[in-house]
C-alpha cells in the first residue's frame, strides 16, 4: 500500500509538468498561425498564366501571368533580359490578361471580390486576434486584449471606409492594385466613348489654350502611396467630369474608391448600365452589410473569450483554422461567376465554362495554368498550426480532467 501510494505521488509531478507542457505548445503554436496568418497576407496566394503559340517561350517563359494577392491582383511578369529579348518596360500582365479574355466576353479580373478585397486587411487582423485570443492564457487578460485589438479594428476599418480621406489607410498593395487595374485607356478609345458636348468641351479648352493636368493612369504604377491615390483621384475626377448627371465630388472614402472602381471595372469593356448598376447595388450593400457583420462577429468573439471553461470558445480557435478553405471557397466561386458571366458583346461566343481552379486547362488556343503561392502555402501552415493546437489543448484539458 505504501509503495502504490508513493508511486502515485511520484507520479503527479510529472503528469502536472506534462499538462503543463501541453498547454504550453498549444499557446505557442496559435502564436506561431498568428505570425503566418499576418504574413499570409503580404504574399500572392494564388498564380495563374495563360500560354499560347502567339506567346513565344523565350519572350514569356512564364506565359500571361498573374499573381493574385488577397487585397487585389498583381503583375506577375518579370522584364526580360536575354540575347533574344531586351525589354525596357516589363509587359502588364493584368492589362494583357483583362485584354485577351474580353475578347470571350469576360469581365476585367478587378470585378471579381470587390468586397473581399476591399474589407481583406480588417479581416485578417480580425482572424489573427482571435488566433491570438485562442493563446492567451488567463479570461480577463484575453478579453481586455481581445476587445482593445478588435476596437482598434473597427476604428480602422470605420475610418477607412466611411471618413473622407480614409483611402489612405488601405493597404498599398490594394492602392497599387486599384491603380494597375485601371489599365492602358487609350485616348482614341475615351474620345470615341465621350459624349459629343463633352468632346466639344475638351476642344474649346485645348483651344484656349487650358491643359488637362489630371495625373496619367498607366499599368505598373510605382510611387508612394499619395502618388498613386493622386492617380486614382485623377482618374475618378476625368471619369465625373465626362457624366453629364449623377456627378460626385472626391471625397476620398474607401467606400467611394470601391464603388467607383467596381463601376469603372464592370462598364470597362461592356456598357451596359442596367446590369451593371444592378451589380454595382448590390456589392455595395453586400460591403454595408459586411461592415455590420464584423462588428457584430467581434462583440459575439469577445462574449465567447470570456470563459475558456465553455464549449464555444472552441470556435475562437476553429475560425482561423478555415481561413485557407475559405479562400479556396471564395477563389472558386468567382471563378464560376467569371466562366458563367460571358457577356454577349464579347468578339467571339463560348458555351458558359468553369474556369481551371487547381492545375492545367484548355480555353480555346490557350492553356491555362492555377496553382497556389506562397500566400496559399502559408495559409495552410497557419490552420495546420491551429488545428493541432485545438488538439494539443484538448488532450490537456483531458489529462486535467476537465
Amino acid at each position: 500500500m505504501t509503495a502504490v501510494t508513493t508511486a502515485e505521488t511520484a507520479s503527479a509531478p510529472a503528469d502536472k509538468a506534462a499538462r503543463a507542457g501541453g498547454f504550453a505548445a498549444f499557446r505557442l503554436l496559435a502564436l506561431a498561425a498568428v505570425v503566418l496568418i499576418g504574413a499570409a497576407f503580404f504574399f500572392p496566394t494564388w498564380w495563374v498564366s495563360l500560354k499560347a503559340p502567339n506567346y513565344p517561350e523565350h519572350t514569356f517563359p512564364d506565359g500571361i501571368r498573374i499573381h493574385f494577392h488577397v487585397d487585389g491582383v498583381q503583375n506577375g511578369c518579370v522584364l526580360q533580359k536575354s540575347k533574344e529579348v531586351e525589354e525596357k518596360e516589363g509587359l502588364d500582365c493584368v492589362h494583357e490578361m483583362d485584354t485577351i479574355n474580353h475578347f470571350v466576353g469576360m469581365y476585367p479580373i478587378a470585378s471579381g471580390g470587390p468586397v473581399e478585397k476591399t474589407f481583406s486587411p480588417f479581416l485578417f487582423g480580425f482572424l489573427c486576434l482571435l488566433a491570438l485570443g485562442f493563446a492567451i492564457p488567463g479570461n480577463r487578460t484575453r478579453v481586455v486584449v481581445m476587445g482593445t485589438g478588435f476596437a482598434a479594428v473597427a476604428v480602422w476599418m470605420g475610418v477607412t471606409l466611411y471618413m473622407p480621406g480614409g483611402v489612405k489607410y488601405q493597404s498599398g498593395s490594394y492602392i497599387r492594385s486599384m491603380v494597375a487595374s485601371l489599365g492602358q485607356a487609350e485616348e482614341t478609345k475615351e474620345d470615341e466613348s465621350m459624349h459629343p458636348i463633352v468632346r466639344q468641351l475638351k476642344e474649346s479648352l485645348a483651344k484656349s489654350g487650358i491643359v488637362d493636368e489630371t495625373p496619367a493612369v498607366k499599368p505598373g504604377v510605382a510611387g508612394s502611396r499619395s502618388e498613386l491615390i493622386a492617380v486614382l483621384k485623377g482618374a475618378f475626377e476625368k471619369d465625373q467630369a465626362n457624366r453629364l448627371a449623377d456627378r460626385q465630388e472626391w471625397t476620398g472614402t474607401g467606400m467611394q474608391l470601391f464603388a467607383w472602381h467596381y463601376d469603372r471595372s464592370l462598364n470597362r469593356w461592356f456598357m451596359e448600365p442596367e446590369k451593371n448598376n444592378r451589380l454595382i447595388a448590390i456589392m455595395t450593400s453586400v460591403a454595408n452589410i459586411l461592415f455590420a457583420s464584423v462588428l457584430a462577429a467581434m462583440l459575439a468573439f469577445l462574449w465567447m473569450a470570456r470563459d475558456d471553461r465553455k464549449g464555444w470558445f472552441w470556435f475562437v480557435g476553429l475560425v482561423p483554422m478555415i481561413l485557407p478553405v475559405a479562400f479556396l471557397a471564395e477563389y472558386s466561386a468567382w471563378l464560376w461567376w467569371y466562366g458563367h458571366s460571358l457577356n454577349a458583346m464579347g468578339a467571339f461566343t463560348l458555351k458558359p465554362f468553369m474556369p481551371t481552379v487547381l492545375g492545367q486547362g484548355k480555353v480555346a488556343q490557350f492553356t491555362t495554368y492555377s496553382y497556389p503561392h506562397i500566400g496559399f502555402g502559408l495559409m495552410v501552415a497557419a490552420g495546420l498550426a491551429m488545428a493541432l493546437a485545438l488538439i494539443l489543448r484538448r488532450n490537456a484539458l483531458i489529462a486535467a480532467g476537465k
